[in-house]
């Protein structure tokens, strides 16, 4: 296992005939735009390769990525790669789902990651940063500059905006904002990139975001807030995990609360909880990383078992040692 301080992506993949690439489960903005900028980048630059990208079905407001259609399922797939390159998750454990049996068969292992709980890397090569803003502000420094076009750049923004919060949270350092001044520089529209993959939403994704905050709740003498969908509202409104995009970050905005809680049940009994926090008092990655989650110190996630009541009643009590 060799952890670098960057690496050069052409160097890496010189002798390689055939690349895979993968992300995370349920990927995110980050995600889709690290794994789709890698992609777009090699097939560009070393076209002679056969790379491959697969992921499951990205969310659609990530339709204007170019080759996003190119995704496939590694369930179909059943290959021996050269390379395979891991982005914005850690290689082992289940985090990429079916594509895990691919990266086993694989000949060497590329792990591009800014998680916490990675902070070591899990590859045979490893760029992993747990400081950087977002998997995509890693992807670029393995990239030659002059190397990069239009498409690549417009991939990287949307996953530095998603995993900042556009440019808000508090993993936004000065090399984050050099580098979104660097990618708009390509000339595509970034404000539309903006409002169509971050703020604008579904019909249905306003119905239930309203639903949550109208029956969120408080704990900690208001210092977190928390609200919630049922496995059964999930059902009746034919909901998925796509349409949860950005509740979480709505419950950020009650006044007064340092930590805000969502979930959502994915079956009976089972709920998918996101945790974020604007203080440093509270390290959720360390919260969710006590129930088998993780991610980073102010945002991080879990599947945990349990009634809401339930789940919140073990959270808060993790939440509330940290404030000692």
């Amino acid at each position: 296992m060799q952890k670098m301080t960057r690496i050069d992506l052409i160097t890496e993949l010189k002798s390689a005939k055939s690349v895979g690439i993968t992300g995370h489960i349920r990927p995110d903005g980050d995600c889709v735009g690290s794994t789709m900028a890698l992609y777009l980048y090699i097939k560009k630059n070393l076209p002679e390769i056969d790379t491959h990208i697969y992921l499951e079905k990205p969310p659609a407001i990530y339709d204007c990525i170019k080759d996003i259609d190119r995704v496939e399922d590694a369930s179909l797939c059943d290959r021996e790669f050269d390379v395979f390159i891991v982005a914005d998750v850690t290689v082992t454990g289940d985090r990429t789902g079916e594509a895990g049996k691919l990266i086993d068969k694989s000949k060497k292992v590329i792990n591009i990651d800014h998680h916490i709980t990675n902070k070591d890397g899990s590859g045979d090569v490893n760029y992993v940063i747990p400081e950087a803003s977002s998997a995509c502000e890693l992807v670029y420094d393995c990239f030659e500059e002059e190397l990069i076009d239009v498409e690549i750049a417009k991939a990287l923004y949307i996953g530095v905006i998603h995993d900042t919060g556009v440019l808000q949270y508090s993993n936004v350092s000065k090399k984050t904002l050099e580098l979104a001044g660097k990618l708009i520089t390509y000339g595509f529209d970034f404000s539309k990139l903006i409002d169509e993959t971050f703020y604008q939403k579904t019909f249905l994704q306003t119905k239930l975001l309203g639903k949550v905050l109208s029956e969120c709740v408080l704990f900690l003498d208001g210092r977190v807030s928390a609200g919630h969908l049922t496995f059964e509202d999930m059902q009746a409104n034919h909901a998925t995990s796509e349409d949860m995009d950005g509740i979480v970050n709505q419950l950020r905005f009650v006044k007064g609360a340092d930590v805000a809680v969502f979930m959502y049940g994915i079956s009976e009994g089972t709920y998918k909880a996101s945790l974020r926090s604007s203080t440093d008092d509270v390290d959720v990655s360390k919260v969710c990383a006590l129930f088998g989650g993780g991610g980073h110190k102010r945002a991080a996630g879990v599947t945990i078992d349990g009634t809401f009541e339930e789940i919140m009643t073990k959270l808060v009590n993790e939440i509330e040692k940290q404030y000692a």
